[in-house]
């Protein structure tokens, strides 16, 4: 097999590795919409139209968010290759699915807390099963804040007050979604996937199937293959929730959140907390108007987060990485 194409002066492991990096981003139902093209003077990053998702994500607002997330992931590796990255976004004269571009900057060296983040790359899991019940240091949520702060957000932490409101805006969006068939036969697809499939959730990293007092917790990613969960074993009473938002509501400010939102998972993961995703209040338009009323009307809330202390998790399959290239 001929080797992997370099870019940016590195190596051809090097780059290898920095797009295996990228690849590793969370995106919904795992779907991996995200391209790259390689070349000595840049790197592009590209939306992959194939794997939208267009009942859940119509505006493709969650499929940018991803690639977002992707970026984040992107700039850690080149500067731990040493290589200071230099971000144009949705550049200007580029195609319809070209979202970012990164050149060298010259030469980088890494300081510590980035590269803790880069180890945390392939340790960040989506972890739907129950957390324990331990609170999050208000240290640890401080850091929270501020890696959403570092990357251009902000992070709302949801009060006990505001944690009923958000649930039944939480139940309300999940069932306008099952109640629509469409909605349900693209999460079939995407869900339950069997062992050896290279994207989507398969039944291993679903969680246990929702039961009816479960507050947070109510998609089934399991495609009918989850166990039960061990008797007792319900999911935490009080979790850490938390928004991150963007100041306004474009493009360019989705990809911006995804960056942050990603910078604030592994910084999670980097301090030994689990996350996961709760999505289906900001997919659906009416819920996620009503939760930006419920934060105060000025921020547009971009990703709902569930934060604590839980239990391993397995990683969720990745695509050949070859997939991942735009052949020039």
């Amino acid at each position: 097999m001929a080797s992997f194409p370099t870019a940016l002066g590195l190596s051809a492991e090097q780059t290898e590795d920095v797009v295996q990096q990228a690849g590793l981003a969370p995106s919904l139902h795992n779907s991996q919409p995200w391209r790259f093209r390689l070349s000595e003077q840049v790197i592009e990053l590209h939306s992959d139209p194939r794997r939208r998702l267009p009942v859940a994500d119509p505006a493709d607002r969650e499929l940018r968010l991803a690639c977002g997330a992707a970026l984040l992931n992107l700039r850690l590796a080149l500067e731990h290759f040493g290589v200071r990255p230099v971000v144009a976004l949705l550049p200007r004269l580029a195609g319809p699915t070209s979202l970012a571009e990164l050149r060298s900057g010259g030469p980088a060296t890494q300081a510590p807390e980035e590269l803790a983040l880069y180890q945390a790359i392939p340790k960040r899991r989506s972890n739907r099963r129950p957390f324990l019940e331990n609170p999050v240091p208000a240290a640890h949520r401080h850091a929270l804040a501020a890696a959403v702060r570092r990357e251009q957000g902000s992070l709302r932490t949801m009060t006990r007050p505001e944690l009923g409101s958000l649930e039944g805006l939480m139940h309300r969006a999940h069932r306008m979604q099952m109640a629509n068939v469409r909605f349900r036969d693209e999460l079939a697809k995407w869900t339950g996937r069997p062992k050896g499939a290279a994207e989507g959730v398969p039944a291993a990293a679903a969680g246990p199937l929702p039961e009816p007092q479960d507050q947070w917790v109510l998609r089934d990613f399991s495609g009918g293959q989850a166990r039960a969960r061990v008797p007792g074993k319900d999911f935490e009473s009080d979790p850490l929730m938390v928004v991150v938002c963007s100041n306004h509501d474009s493009r360019l400010d989705d990809l911006r959140a995804g960056q942050a939102m990603q910078r604030m998972l592994l910084t999670a993961t980097a301090l030994g907390l689990a996350s996961s995703l709760l999505s289906a209040v900001v997919e659906v338009e009416e819920t996620r108007d009503d939760l930006r009323q419920l934060l105060g009307g000025g921020l547009h809330p971009q990703a709902v987060v569930r934060i604590g202390y839980g239990s391993p998790t397995p990683a969720t399959p990745r695509r050949d990485l070859r997939e991942l290239l735009i052949d020039n």
